[in-house]
């Protein structure tokens, strides 16, 4: 008698293949603090302490402003696709949050001041890469399940730091078309397991979501250099 061996859905692999790297983004901030020469937090463990200023606030979500124009814009391209169509969604789009966030971070035309940075830039170049359905559900899947996930604890800090009460300045991490975040979550986990990816493609995956989380941990590192360390 032949046993097989069951097949591990692709999310789960996925997530045990990523899981150590997702949890070394910033919270302490090491890269940031090495170049700078000392042991104080990164900007996210800083806003998580509830010891994040308001200004540096404003610029990390400043920074994912041009992250998310260059998502949905690569969602555009990629919504017909057979593979990654399914993931495209207009509920995920964050830049009508994020208006509103810096419209009250920075006033309405916080758009004429605000440059991205080099890291920033380094991300956006890849992003303008993407050449295939896995590397786009990679980036896509590692910043939209990751607002609807961590990105909860991000909303709740801010609250408590500054009062926002589930209003603007944490709107990009309330997501008002979809009711149940867990319930969008598994369903998308399902879409990541019933594409027909070989084992090479799903591969791929795996390391362009690595290096999504470099990308991001960079744009923080580089935000965490200059943050002022005080409410």
């Amino acid at each position: 008698m032949t046993i097989h061996a069951p097949v591990t859905p692709f999310s789960r692999q996925l997530r045990e293949a990523t899981w150590a790297r997702h949890e070394s983004v910033d919270p302490t901030g090491d890269d940031a603090d090495e170049a700078a020469g000392d042991d104080e937090p990164g900007i996210l463990a800083a806003l998580l302490d509830g010891e994040l200023h308001l200004d540096d606030y404003a610029a990390m979500s400043g920074q994912l402003y041009f992250v998310y124009k260059a998502l949905d814009e690569a969602s555009r391209l990629w919504r017909d696709d057979p593979v990654a169509g399914p993931f495209v969604d207009p509920k995920l789009s964050r830049l009508t949050a994020i208006d509103a966030d810096m419209t009250l971070l920075r006033g309405k035309d916080w758009r004429d001041s605000l440059d991205p940075l080099p890291s920033t830039c380094r991300y956006l170049t890849r992003l303008g890469e993407i050449d295939s359905a896995g590397s786009f559900v990679a980036h896509h899947y590692t910043r939209y399940l990751g607002d609807l996930s961590g990105g909860q604890a991000f909303r709740a800090a801010a609250n408590a730091t500054y009062g926002f009460a589930d209003g603007a300045g944490v709107k990009l991490y309330i997501f008002d078309g979809i009711a149940d975040g867990a319930a969008y979550k598994q369903q998308y986990r399902r879409e990541l397991d019933n594409a027909n990816w070989d084992a090479r493609q799903r591969e791929r995956i795996i390391d362009e979501v690595l290096d999504a989380y470099d990308f991001n941990e960079a744009i923080l590192c580089e935000l965490s250099k200059t943050m002022k360390r005080s409410v």
